[in-house]
Parts: structure tokens; sequence; C-alpha cells
């Protein structure tokens, strides 16, 4: 026996022991000593990005997932933990563009170096079910259910309005538009209209709301998909006009109907049809709308920016008073959300409100706190000066100088104005919900290939399911100027299934959260050539913890419980949500330090590339480069990640 205790010799002797037993290799309906079948227990962390920097956040993640696993091992169950890589993505292709490397040689290469780093954790991982999504034995079962998708109806096709780069020819995520800017090539950025394949998850929206109440998931979490589902109950109508011959409405949705006939004025979006026809003769509509068009197409960023607009000098009729209203066009209104037009209620929207006041619009009160509900001291007087909270009060007001709405509160003026619209023919009450169908086109090369043919004769036509998988070739080299797959005939050159003739491949590849909307399932049934899943999945499936990071709250959550219930529909699983309960584990923090070049971009510093001064309260006051000994500068602390190399690595703090 050896009198020394040597972690490193203990440890391997031990690691060696596990892989010999296969230890942590899970087994379909195990049986205890006794021979009864013992209880599943399947535990999952969410699975890593390979950027090839594994570090002590991970660790933590990986940490309770291990100790879970081993609990729930000694309390008898059969346990299942596995593990995998999310392999495909706009980082790893981005990080190729500046190394000038093909995105599957950097994510193999940083594959091998995080799985090198876990090995010496001796974490409870069944390696054999590993998964990768970037290998065609996984990805060929995205496209499999794609086209399932689109016999269903559950996926189509139709343009999208996008932030268009002009020089890098490539749609930018909203993120990625700086200023109005392309964050590579600093290029005025454009709204574009394009095609792209959309998966129709809101005909699940009911479903997906009504379940989330039977998840034992953190309450934040389901609030947080409760509101990105945003149902709201309100009225759908139109202001009629005339135009080139024909009588039109133009169509709104709101859940303030009570405010109907404080309607003084309507916005349309840019991209809005009536929009472009108002400015066929109009160059000062045509010159906004070009503005517009060069702006974000997010909700979020829209919400926040200065409102502005410009008279068409067209107007609509008030369907119920029918007097005059004008139509502007808005750039805080989007096409792709609603009807692309709203009501102005100046009286009663904060920021119709703030738009009115900015061009001179009529502003009427046409909703006042009941009688019966106002302050003994009358503080409720309503003024066109400025904006006061309880001017939008629905719960405490009641229509005024609306005619015979007068006197209404909230529930019974709506529907009593929405029972006149639909008597009228132009309007009726309506569901709508701010979730939008899912669009999966990107215009990368790094990702799942679309299975869809383009022919001169036949148009768009679905890859023949023998024909699968349409292999994405890895030694491409993409180098910012677009999807490589445009330029590469091999992959592009192909005959059409249907008439035999030359055709064109799809360029387009899947936005990466397929990948995750089900490989928790993959795992279950990894060595199956010849299906998505098997009998396996219905063993370990639904997962009973799922472990990940707040931040997937909604998109990788929601899509993988969207796609579990397509599969049940198909007739794949037997189970409608897929995780039983959810742990957001907290984040861990460091410092972090970037310079930025001439054209703005930071780039970011890990840990050992640079050298720091700290006083003598631990605060950093010089920061320099190892490499050349200039400055650098502090960006502050923040969440663990890769995308700022604010990381500690496990290899550097293991015994």
């Amino acid at each position: 026996m050896n009198p020394r205790y040597e972690p490193q010799a203990i440890e391997a002797d031990a690691q060696a022991h596990w892989r010999a037993t296969n230890a942590y290799r899970a087994v379909e309906h195990a049986t205890g000593a006794d021979g009864k079948p013992k209880p599943k227990f399947y535990v999952c962390s969410m699975l890593p990005y390979p950027s090839g920097k594994l570090h002590m956040g991970h660790v933590r993640n990986y940490t309770l997932n291990d100790v879970l696993y081993r609990v729930q091992r000694m309390r008898g169950y059969n346990v299942m933990t596995p593990m995998g890589w999310d392999a495909f993505g706009l980082p790893s292709e981005n990080a190729a563009i500046d190394k000038k490397v093909a995105p599957a040689e950097w994510t193999y290469a940083n594959i091998a170096d995080m799985k090198s780093q876990m090995e010496p954790l001796g974490l409870a991982f069944d390696w054999s079910r590993e998964v990768t999504t970037c290998k065609p034995d996984f990805y060929v079962w995205n496209q499999w259910m794609f086209l399932k998708m689109l016999e269903s109806g559950i996926a189509y096709r139709k343009t999208q309005i996008v932030n268009w780069d002009p020089v890098d020819q490539t749609v930018l995520a909203n993120e990625q538009v700086i200023d109005g800017r392309g964050w590579r090539s600093d290029a005025v950025v454009e709204k574009r209209e394009i095609p792209g394949y959309y998966l129709a998850i809101t005909k699940y929206a009911e479903e997906l709301l009504e379940d989330l109440e039977h998840l034992d998931w953190p309450p934040h979490v389901r609030a947080m998909q409760e509101s990105w589902l945003g149902k709201s109950v309100g009225v759908n109508f139109g202001f009629p006009y005339a135009l080139d011959g024909e009588q039109k409405l133009l169509r709104v949705f709101t859940t303030r109907a009570d405010t109907i006939m404080g309607a003084t004025f309507v916005a349309i979006a840019a991209e809005h049809p009536l929009a472009t026809r108002l400015a066929h003769d109009e160059p000062a509509l045509a010159a906004f709308i070009a503005e517009c068009k060069r702006g974000t197409t997010s909700e979020v960023d829209v919400a926040t920016m200065e409102k502005t607009g410009v008279p068409t000098g067209f107007f609509v009729s008030h369907p119920l008073s029918g007097e005059e209203v004008p139509v502007w066009i808005g750039n805080y209104v989007l096409m792709g959300y609603g009807e692309g037009a709203v009501m102005g209620v100046p009286g009663h929207d904060e920021r119709d409100f703030e738009f009115a006041k900015k061009y001179g619009l009529p502003i009427k009160e046409v909703i006042a706190v009941a009688p019966h509900l106002a302050p003994p001291d009358g503080g409720c007087r309503f003024s066109t000066d400025a904006w006061q909270s309880w001017y939008s009060d629905k719960e405490h007001g009641a229509c005024v100088n609306s005619g015979k709405y007068n006197g209404l509160m909230y529930d019974a003026a709506v529907d009593a104005i929405a029972a006149d619209l639909k008597a009228l023919g132009v309007g009726d009450k309506q569901v709508q919900w701010r979730l939008r169908d899912w669009g999966i086109s990107r215009q990368r090369y790094w990702g799942t290939p679309i299975p869809i043919i383009h022919c001169t004769d036949c148009g768009v036509v679905p890859v023949p399911e023998k024909d699968l998988p349409v292999v994405l070739p890895e030694h491409l080299v993409p180098d910012g100027t677009g999807n490589p797959l445009a330029k590469y005939e091999p992959f592009l050159k192909c005959v059409c299934p249907r008439c035999g003739t030359a055709a064109r491949r799809e360029t387009d590849t899947m936005d990466t959260f397929v990948d995750s909307s089900w490989y928790y399932m993959r795992y279950c049934s990894p060595d199956n050539a010849s299906a998505m899943v098997d009998q396996r999945n219905d063993y370990w499936m639904p997962m009973d913890q799922y472990i990940g990071g707040i931040e997937h709250a909604v998109l990788h959550l929601l899509y993988a419980r969207f796609w579990t219930k397509v599969m049940r529909d198909m007739g794949l699983v037997k189970f409608d949500e897929p995780f039983k309960r959810l742990f957001t584990q907290g984040m861990l923090t460091a410092e972090c330090y970037y310079r930025e070049d001439a054209a703005g971009k930071k780039r970011w510093y890990y840990p050992a590339e640079i050298d720091v001064e700290y006083d003598d309260r631990g605060r950093p006051v010089t920061v320099t480069a190892t490499e050349d000994g200039q400055p650098v500068f502090y960006g502050g602390t923040e969440k663990m990640s890769k995308s700022k190399n604010n990381v500690v690595e496990p290899r550097d703090i293991i015994a």
C-alpha cells in the first residue's frame, strides 16, 4: 500500500475501473437484486456548445446532474444521464471565418478537447449514447421530420422580412445589427422580403399555454413562456376605404375596442401593401418607407426607439361613426405582428398619446373613471397637456363621448361594439397570440441542409425520403461573403426527382433550435439507423429532470415542447410534454477584458492572455495583453461565457 495519498493515481485507477465495467451505462428495464424492475429516472443537462473551452459554469451544471444521478441510483432507480454536442450554428461559422478553417474541423477538434476536459471530472455520463448534432446520422432525422411536417401542413414556405447585409450577402439576426449597420461589414442594413420555411407552432398555441400549469417548473419560467405566447382576446375589425375602384377594409386588431370612438388616426407598417400603393407617386412617402426598411425587425427594439411617422394624405372611414380617419405610416408598426396596422387612440394609449403630441393629431377622451369608482378628491381629470397613468385603466373606466356606448364599462363596451361591428360585416371578436410561426430558414452554411430541390419545370420539390440525408459538405471554408453552399456546384447540382431534369438544391439550412428541440430523445435510441426514435424512447421519456440555464427559458424549451407535441400527433411518441421537472441553475460570473478594432469590433481576451494589476480593494487598475504589453479594456463582471472568453477551465484547477 502506498503510504502517500496520490489523488491523480487513485482517480485514474477508479475511472479505469468504471470504464472497464461500464459503470454508468444505462440499460432499459433493469431489475434489482430482488428481480423486480427498477423505476427509471432520466436526468439530463442541456447539451453544451463545443467551443473548445469547458469552463467552471459547465462543471457546476454537470455536478448538479451528477449528484442527482448518484442519489437516485442509491435509492434504487435505473438512472440514465447522457451527454452530447450542440454542434451546428453561427458561432462555429464565425470562428471558422476568423481562423480560415472549415467549421467541421474546428468543431470536431473542440469536441475532442472538451471531452478530454470532462473525463478527469469522473462524471456519471453514459458515453455510449453520445450524440453530435452536426453528424448526418443525427440530422437525417431533422430532414425526415421536416418532410413529414411538410406533408401534414405544419411546415410551409412563405416570404419573410429580414435584416439583410448587402456586403456580406446574408441575413443578420437582430442582435447583429448595430446602429442600423452590419456587425461585420459596417454596411447599412436593409429589410428584405425573402422566401423561407416556417413551422406552424401557432397551431399549438392554446395547448402550449394550457399545459404549462401541469409542469413542475419554476414559476418564473412558466410566466416567461406565458408572456411569450401572449394570448390576447380582442376585436379584429376594418376601416372601410375605396381605392382604385375597389371597396376594401384596412384591418386592425385591438384589445381595447372600448376606445374605438377615440381613434383619430390609423398607422400602418412601411411594408403594408397600402403603404406601397400610396407611395407610388409620392417621393416623400417612398423615402420614409425606404428609411424604415433600414431599421430593425425586432419587436423589442421597436418598443424602445423613437416613434416617427408621415401622413399619407389618404383617409379611411371610421366603421361606426363614418368620420374620416387619416392614415399614417409609422416606423413602430411591424408587418409581422397583427395586421400590420394599428388604430391610434391618443387619449388612452401612451405610445399614441406621444405620437399625437409630436405631430399635432387630435386627442379625444372616450374613457373616464366611472363615477362610483372615482376618488373623493376628483383627481381623475382628463387633460391633453401630459399623459396620466389612469388614461389607459380599463378596470375602472367607463365610456364617455361615445354615443350609445356611454356609461358602459370595459367588458360590456367590448361586447356591444364587437356585436355592432359584426352586424356591419366589418369585424368580430378574435383571439390573437404574440407567438409567431417559427421561421427555420437560415442563409448560413453550418447547419442542417433543408431537403428541398428547385426545378425550373416543377417548382419546389421535396427530396424523397429514400434520398436522405442531404449531406452537408464539411470541407468548405466560409469567408463572410454569403453562404458557401450557393457557390459549390457539387452540392447545388442535382436531378429533379419528379421530371428527371437538371435542378438545384436549396442552400438555406435549418435553425439550430431544431437540433435542440429533440436531441434528448435521440439519446434514448442513438444507434437506430432506421427510425428517429423507438420503444426505448417510450421507456425513458418523458424526462424526469432537466437542468439548464434560465437563458433557455423561452425559445429552446418552447420549441422542444412544440416539437414533442408534433411527434405525438404523428404517432412517434406517447406523451404530451418532454420534461416533467426543470431546474434552472444560477450563473457563474467573471471579469472580462477586450479591445476594439478600427471598425468597432471587440476582441475578448482569455484570462491567460492578459496581465492584471489590482488595487488594495481587489479592483483591476491596469490591464495589458501578454502578447504586446499594450492596454486592454475592462469590460466589467459578466456571466462566464465563451462569447466573452472570461472562462476558468477545470483543467487549470484540477489537482
